[in-house]
């Protein structure tokens, strides 16, 4: 095989990987308010927008030690047990208590910085400059596949289900599980290219782990990456949306009727129709296509807008706070199932324009310094995703969606200014001297 040829085969490979891993962890992220809500034990007092701002939040601070580990144990080694540790924390819902569930939940913060920093590294040491867009739509479209077989899972699982049942939660969870695993072992399938996996280090595994840190702390400083840091901190805040909240509104709409809880399912695959269309056409075609990073960018921006402005008059302001019974109230309209499931698809769709883009320009301008580069990129989005669950335990939805406007637009501004300089100097030798 072509060196082309094996570097295009380890991106579909990664992108199975994490297909098969977040098919199992976003189905439990998109479920498991709702599912906590139906617990019968006594004994249990978690809430799943808690542990996701555990999750987020450890996540933000282990982004730190996140390039030191990839350097030490490769790439490779460092998906497969943080992969291990999603499992774990699938696997502790067949039978939850309350101390398990968050402590899956630190360890999975922990995992999630590792498994994205190791991912950054294998995308970009797979790609050139000119086939770091399209690599990067290859693996945006895989990956979002994920909430396509899950949900549809849910879907048919829960139809008709007014409570969700221990054995319901059981038999789900452990299904998720073992799909999980799946995608853990399928990393022991990629190839080194040519180039190594990771960047030049020197030897030494305690020099190789002070450097990285090094690195991630000096680009996270550069104005580049802090006027990104914007648009990646809006990133954060509406993945907590699509992925926690808007699904546990979904589901407690009572006038949506006894089908509302199984909705959360079709939710979820519409979230990632919309992921799907955006990172196959934005990603993978763009380069044909030429339609360049800032439109997209921009498509993103308005298609949320229109997305958020339909939820405001539709889903009722109290819904992400309902009890397990849900919410009689309605918003503006008279709620409707077909506007609620056409704004998921708008979330997937302006979601994929706007992470596909990042993915790209920051493989291109921090190529050789790339694991340190996402270490900072998902320390920056999951800070913001923590914050976002935190307050979505308190918040009524029409300031959470207000938040999510402003923060958009200036994302959007600040995306436009990097995409400039960019075009301006296409030269990487001002960082490869950090």
């Amino acid at each position: 095989m072509s060196p082309e040829g094996k570097k295009l085969l380890n991106i579909i490979i990664l992108g199975f990987g994490f297909m098969f891993m977040f098919t199992a962890f976003q189905t439990c992220g998109n479920i498991e308010q709702t599912v906590i809500k139906s617990f019968n034990s006594t004994e249990f007092h978690g809430s799943g927008y808690t542990s996701m701002a555990i999750i987020y939040g450890v996540f933000s601070a282990s982004n730190l030690i996140a390039p030191s580990v990839v350097a030490v144990i490769g790439p490779q080694l460092s998906m497969f047990f943080s992969g291990l540790l999603y499992s774990l924390y699938i696997a502790m819902f067949i039978y939850p208590y309350t101390w398990s569930f968050y402590t899956a939940s630190v360890l999975v913060g922990i995992a999630a910085a590792v498994l994205w920093t190791a991912q950054g590294n294998v995308l970009t040491i797979n790609s050139t400059d000119s086939t770091i867009g399209r690599n990067s739509g290859i693996f945006w479209a895989l990956l979002q596949f994920s909430l396509f077989f899950g949900n549809l899972y849910i879907y048919c699982a829960w139809h008709g289900h007014v409570h969700i049942t221990d054995k319901d939660r059981q038999t789900v969870f452990i299904s998720l599980t073992v799909i999980s695993l799946v995608g853990c072992f399928l990393f022991f399938l990629l190839r080194k290219p040519d180039s190594e996996f990771s960047e030049k280090i020197p030897s030494g595994v305690l020099t190789s782990a002070v450097l990285s840190a090094v690195k991630s702390c000096k680009l996270f400083i550069t104005r580049e990456m802090l006027l990104l840091g914007v648009s990646i901190g809006y990133t954060g805040l509406e993945l907590t949306f699509y992925s926690g909240v808007y699904g546990t509104c979904i589901g407690a709409m009572m006038r949506f009727g006894q089908d509302a809880k199984s909705l959360i399912g079709i939710s979820g695959i519409c979230i990632g129709v919309g992921e799907i269309l955006g990172g196959s056409v934005f990603g993978i075609l763009n380069k044909r296509i030429g339609f360049g990073r800032n439109p997209i960018v921009l498509l993103g921006f308005v298609t949320h807008i229109i997305a958020f402005y339909l939820i405001f008059l539709n889903i009722a302001s109290d819904a992400p706070l309902a009890p397990e019974e849900g919410t009689d109230l309605e918003a503006f309209i008279t709620p409707s199932v077909g506007v609620a499931l056409f704004c998921s698809f708008l979330l997937g769709l302006g979601d994929s324009c706007f992470n596909t883009q990042l993915l790209s320009i920051i493989g291109f301008m921090f190529h050789d310094n790339s694991a340190p580069a996402f270490a900072v990129f998902k320390f920056i989005q999951s800070i913001m995703a923590a914050l976002a669950f935190y307050y979505s335990n308190y918040l009524l939805l029409h300031w959470q969606l207000l938040i999510l406007v402003v923060v958009g637009f200036l994302g959007t501004i600040t995306f436009f200014k990097v995409e400039h300089m960019a075009s301006s100097s296409r030269r990487q030798s001002d960082y490869d001297s950090i």
